[in-house]
């Protein structure tokens, strides 16, 4: 393989110009190409020629490729990208369809292809920090997974719902945090704002290693909130992703003297520790996964088959939402 990866992106809207700019800071990575039929709103392209589609893309000679266009266009240019041959980085949810998504991760897997979806929010510092401490048994059992993921409306949104558009972040960092994925959902959506999709759903389940989750995810609440509770045998770590801060509630030692408190046989307060610890910009340790996965390095990219496996668990929540009914694997 060359010493520079070549790059391609398509799509250079409201996340493509992110992806443009980190993909020229990358060490062992060079953008030579951009494509989108759509020209260059945000003038990222720079130097380089505006291609009008996929098609050109691939013709420009790209070892990998970004595509971060509209969710039902992913499949046509992954397939397109894997029968050329070239590495990609599909951004969130992998495809509009399981179908779809099903026939992604079948090319790439049968080309030999690093396939890979860009769910960025594992790449949190606060959460990967979190994942680490639960690793090393800070927590000791985990018993519960809460997230919160609410905010006003964005108006880039096109073509899909608050489950597939928030909730499957919510969705991939849970199963990531906790290294188990879901078995069981139940949900319920709301359609508030007039359009066809849903804009606010609650997911309560449970991951097979027996976690309690329940995600409430919105875009009508006028308050931002990116809030990752994970509750265990020894405290409470909170993560508040849109800060980057990770919070531990310790269970308390100290036994308590006000009686009409020290009646309730639970657990009590303890130490509340903030920690410290680098925090770099989730899309660059994304995008440093992605070409270490390419390389061939160890890496905890976020593979087309989980990106899969997080559109199977959100349209169970869907199909729960629309039926009333608890869906299990």
């Amino acid at each position: 393989m060359a010493d520079v990866l070549r790059a391609g992106l398509l799509g250079v809207g409201m996340m493509g110009r992110h992806h443009a700019r980190v993909l020229r800071e990358l060490d062992g990575v060079e953008l030579v190409a951009i494509a989108d039929p759509g020209g260059d709103p945000h003038g990222v392209a720079g130097n380089l020629q505006v291609l009008p589609d996929i098609e050109a893309l691939i013709a420009a000679g790209i070892d990998i490729a970004v595509v971060a266009v509209p969710t039902r266009f992913h499949e046509d240019a992954a397939l397109k990208l894997a029968a050329a041959g070239v590495h990609t980085l599909v951004e969130k949810p992998i495809a509009h369809t399981l179908e779809a998504g099903e026939r992604m991760v079948d090319a790439f897997r049968d080309a030999g292809l690093v396939g890979a979806v860009g769910h960025i929010e594992r790449f949190n510092p606060a959460l990967q920090e979190l994942r680490r401490r639960i690793e090393a048994g800070d927590l000791g059992a985990v018993y519960q997974v809460v997230t919160r993921r609410q905010g006003p409306f964005p108006s880039r949104i096109a073509d899909v719902g608050v489950a597939k558009d928030l909730a499957s972040h919510d969705v991939d960092l849970t199963a990531w945090v906790v290294q188990s994925d879901y078995d069981v959902v139940f949900a319920q959506t709301a359609f508030k704002s007039g359009r066809e999709f849903e804009d606010m759903i609650t997911i309560t389940g449970r991951t097979k290693s027996g976690v309690i989750v329940n995600n409430i995810v919105n875009w009508l609440s006028p308050m931002k909130e990116r809030l990752t509770v994970v509750t265990g045998e020894k405290g409470a770590f909170v993560a508040d992703t849109s800060t980057g801060d990770l919070t531990f509630y310790a269970n308390g030692t100290i036994p308590l003297e006000w009686e009409s408190v020290s009646s309730f046989r639970g657990v009590s307060e303890g130490d509340v520790t903030r920690y410290a610890f680098a925090k770099r910009e989730p899309l660059r340790v994304e995008h440093e996964a992605f070409r270490d996965a390419v390389l061939g390095k160890p890496t905890d990219v976020v593979t087309m088959e989980q990106g899969q496996r997080t559109l199977v668990v959100v349209e169970a929540a869907l199909e729960s939402a629309r039926t009333g009914q608890t869906i299990a694997w």
